[in-house]
């Protein structure tokens, strides 16, 4: 309790530190932030996609049953497939004339025999699905595979650089962060030189010294880390009409509270570790 009230009067002695110091720390966990939910949607996205029939293939008119069971098994053999529907002829007419409901001119020209039967087929993983659908084409009774390869790749590859950026991205805010919270603890070591001789000279330990630095460190990270977080926040809440309207049926948001709970309890806790380690070789350095 000595060393929190040490800190806190520290802190009230140099406000303009210490502001300096969380706003540092605001803008590394904002960037964390907003780099934590886009990863998450970005991941819902894919699951979303994942979840819907991303390979169709059309049998051949002659295509017997048994061939097309055959087929069936293969692919599930392959333990990739997340899902597999077989649509028959008089199932793909129904939902032709369930989509075309509003033209009667185009339900009077189409009957089952003209539409061919399918299979739908669901991966685990987006990146199975090329396999997948080589393995449709080399069948003998399938007529044709629909294969969206060019969204599907631009999905996983946007998803990863997005990753790799983020990644980087909050690694160099992190170092800035160390390295400003080093120099303002620093700073007010240096400030409190007469201070700590005086303490030293009445027998306090060196680690007596160190707690008020060390807790005034974790108390900037920390409460940078909330602040940002709350921003971030806010700015999604606010953006949620908005992206919902432009996601069209995917269902990414709203974001769960406990999930926002959950990213607020991790930047909590790496901003105790971050600013517990800044202050820690501040007061190496500075508390020799």
């Amino acid at each position: 309790m000595k060393f929190i009230k040490s800190s806190l009067r520290n802190i009230r002695r140099s406000p303009y530190q210490a502001m300096a110091a969380v706003l540092i720390m605001m803008l590394t966990f904002l960037t964390i932030s907003f780099f934590t939910f886009l990863l998450s949607g970005s991941s819902r996205v894919i699951n979303f996609f994942e979840s819907k029939p991303q390979v169709t293939a059309f049998f051949k008119n002659e295509a017997k049953q048994s061939d097309i069971n055959a087929l069936e098994k293969q692919v599930k053999n392959t333990g990739k497939v997340a899902s597999l529907k077989f649509v028959s002829k008089q199932e793909a007419l129904k939902i032709y004339r369930q989509q075309n409901k509003d033209d009667p001119l185009l339900l009077d020209l189409v009957t089952a025999d003209i539409l061919p039967a399918s299979l739908e087929i669901s991966a685990y993983r987006i990146n199975d699905l090329s396999g997948i659908s080589e393995m449709l084409k080399e069948s003998l009774v399938v007529q044709e595979v629909i294969f969206q390869k060019d969204i599907v790749a631009t999905l996983v590859s946007w998803t990863s650089a997005v990753r790799k950026i983020g990644i980087g991205l909050i690694a160099v805010l992190s170092l800035v962060s160390i390295f400003i919270m080093v120099t303002i603890i620093g700073i007010k070591i240096s400030q409190r030189k007469e201070d700590i001789e005086i303490m030293r000279l009445i027998g306090a330990s060196n680690w007596y010294i160190r707690w008020p630095f060390l807790f005034e460190g974790m108390f900037y990270a920390a409460l940078g880390a909330v602040i940002g977080w709350m921003i971030a926040s806010f700015a999604l809440w606010y953006s949620t009409p908005f992206l919902s309207s432009f996601l069209k049926g995917i269902p990414i948001l709203p974001i769960s509270p406990v999930f926002l709970l959950r990213v607020l309890l991790a930047e909590l806790i790496l901003a105790i570790i971050l600013g517990f380690l800044s202050s820690f070789l501040a007061v190496l350095r500075y508390l020799r």
